[in-house]
Formats: structure tokens, C-alpha cells, sequence
């Protein structure tokens, strides 16, 4: 690997953040970065989990592998999934990376849980991957090589046991870079994304498809319609916009901000929330509010809060208290 791809990729893995990691995990500086998933199903109620066979090493894993060029960490992790056992997943709750050494190297797995159901079909390619099984969690705890593999399992199924492994993601997005405030001499409201926000837009709306988020609200102002319209139009999703939601509106009545957020979250879906970076303390506290002071923890707590076009993703149960039980946050992969 290259210099330059090293850099690369040891960036990439200071641009997640996530709840459920070890914070030696967080400050960790890694030559390899890799991403993958844990697919589980209920079948007649019992958990399953599905284990893979790479016959490169004979040995019995979950599917993962390294990033690509110009990839952030969620986009991979969906794309091995994809291609080592055929199968399109959308990423649950975070589960502990791992890391270890290869060949002197130091590297990083980020893994995910992924809701199947029974009638899923895995078509293994039969390069990375030539065998699959569905089996209990005490099975694959048997059959699992790698030692390591075996903490995103454990988190697995205590969430599964606590009747938290079935979430929804709500996503708090950053709109991207806008053209400078001070050259803008029109209304604010109408001041557009900057060239490189465009391109930011793009790469928001490529990393949004690892949860496909089936419902969009959004400031009404030009730069945040701007940031998540490629998503939007691409899922032919109805985007709603909320006055509330402006930097007017939040600053001039916080309490109608939190409000419409909080509003958002009763909703219990899988839905983006697009906004401005003074508006970003009053949709954290909503966030704290809804989760436990632990794990409020790993929100922002400083200005800027989120660089342009990143995000929060607030993976949420029906009913629970709290009803958060993860964060992350992730910063998609600009040229």
C-alpha cells in the first residue's frame, strides 16, 4: 500500500465516531481499515446469526473487508456484505470494532448488525466467500477462528437480549459547505451550496444508502434542500421542510426548535434531519434527552459540533427508555 493510501486510510478512520467503540479503539492509529456486518433473523423466534467460510484462509467469520479509494466506512461495509454474499443490508446498531495485527501492520474492523429475514436468499461468491450457514449465537461462538470476532457477536446479543437489537436510524445532517456568508449579499436563506458542497451532497447522499433513511425533513433554506435533494430525489422521497429549522426560527424560539426535533423522533422511522450549525445545540439536546447520560457522552459538545455534510445517527427502539440506544457520527469522503 502507498504512502499516500496510508494517509488515506488512517484519516478515514478518524472520521467515525461511535458510542459502542473502546475509546483505544477511537484514539488508535491503523495502517488497514475494514468494515463489515453481522446479518441476524429470527426464525420462529429464535436469534440467528450468518457465519462465512473464506476458503483464502479456512476459516469462519462474518463478511467484511478493506475500504476502497474514495469510500467512507459505512459505504464498505455495505458493499463487502454485497459482494461476498450477494446480499443488500442496511446497517443496524454499531457493534465493537476490532483490531489487531497483520503482518506487522496494525488494522481496524468496524462491524454492524443487519436485519434479514428468513426468506433472504446469500449467494456466496465463491472467491472471498464459498460457504454459508445460519446458526445460534452459541454455534457461531463455536465455529467463529478469529478471537476477535467474537466481541461484535457478544454485543449482538445482549441488544438482542435487552429487546434493543430492532432499531430505527434517525439521521442529523450538517448541510455541506455553503458559498461564504460575508460574500453573499442576497436574502440568507437563498445563499446555495459553494462547488465543493455540491460535491459534498453527493458523497452525504452515496454514504446515506448504509440506512436508507425512508423519510426526509429538512430546513427550508437553500443550502440544506440543496445538501439532501440528491438522496431525496433519488428515492423519490418527499422532502419536508420545517420553518423551525432555519437559523431564524431556532435562534429567535430554541424551544419551537426542540419541539419540531422531538416531534421528529415521536414519529418512530427511519428519517434525515437536515439543518444549520447553530441550530445543531438545540437538536443535541434532544438528543440527550432521549438517551442516558452515558451515552450522551459521545455527542458533540463543542462548536462547530459537526463539520459540513456530516452527520448523527441515532439509532432508536420503539418504546424503549430511553429510546436511543446508539450514536454515531460520520464524516462522508470529500476529494
Amino acid at each position: 500500500m502507498a504512502e499516500s493510501e496510508l494517509r488515506d486510510t488512517r484519516t478515514r478512520a478518524r472520521e467515525i465516531i461511535r458510542s459502542v467503540d473502546a475509546e483505544e479503539i477511537r484514539l488508535g492509529e491503523y495502517d488497514i481499515v475494514a468494515a463489515g456486518a453481522i446479518p441476524w433473523r429470527l426464525k420462529n423466534g429464535k436469534l440467528q446469526v450468518l457465519v462465512i467460510h473464506r476458503p483464502k484462509y479456512d476459516d469462519w467469520s462474518w463478511p467484511k473487508g478493506k475500504l476502497d479509494q474514495g469510500e467512507s466506512i459505512a459505504e464498505c461495509a455495505l458493499r463487502e456484505v454485497r459482494e461476498e454474499i450477494g446480499l443488500r443490508i442496511t446497517l443496524g446498531i454499531p457493534l465493537s470494532a476490532t483490531a489487531y495485527s497483520v503482518k506487522q501492520k496494525t488494522k481496524v474492523v468496524y462491524y454492524w448488525a443487519a436485519k434479514t429475514d428468513v426468506h433472504t436468499v446469500v449467494e456466496p461468491d465463491g472467491e472471498e466467500c464459498d460457504e454459508t450457514m445460519w446458526v445460534s449465537p452459541t454455534k457461531a461462538a463455536q465455529m467463529l477462528s478469529n478471537p476477535t470476532d467474537a466481541q461484535p457477536l457478544d454485543d449482538l446479543v445482549k441488544a438482542h437480549d435487552a429487546g434493543v437489537l430492532n432499531t430505527h436510524p434517525v439521521l442529523i445532517v450538517r448541510h455541506a459547505k455553503a458559498k461564504p456568508r460575508g460574500k453573499w449579499t442576497r436574502a440568507e436563506g437563498e445563499r446555495p451550496l459553494a462547488a465543493t458542497g455540491r460535491r459534498q451532497a453527493q458523497a452525504v447522499s452515496r454514504m446515506l444508502e448504509a440506512w436508507q433513511p425512508m423519510h426526509v425533513a429538512s430546513s427550508p433554506w437553500m443550502r440544506c434542500v440543496q445538501t439532501i435533494t440528491p438522496y431525496a430525489a433519488l428515492h423519490a422521497i418527499k422532502l419536508k421542510t420545517i420553518k423551525a429549522l432555519t437559523e431564524h426560527g431556532a435562534t429567535r424560539k430554541p424551544e419551537r426548535a426542540r419541539k419540531a426535533v422531538q416531534k421528529l423522533f415521536d414519529k418512530y422511522r427511519s428519517q434525515i434531519i437536515c439543518t444549520h450549525r447553530p441550530v445543531l445545540p438545540f437538536v443535541l439536546e434532544v438528543l440527550a434527552r432521549n438517551s442516558t447520560p452515558e451515552l450522551a457522552k459521545a455527542l458533540p459538545d463543542q462548536d462547530p459540533y459537526l463539520d459540513p455534510g456530516s452527520l448523527i445517527v441515532a439509532q432508536q427502539v420503539h418504546g424503549g427508555t430511553p429510546r436511543i440506544v446508539s450514536f454515531e457520527i460520520h464524516t462522508p469522503y470529500h476529494d
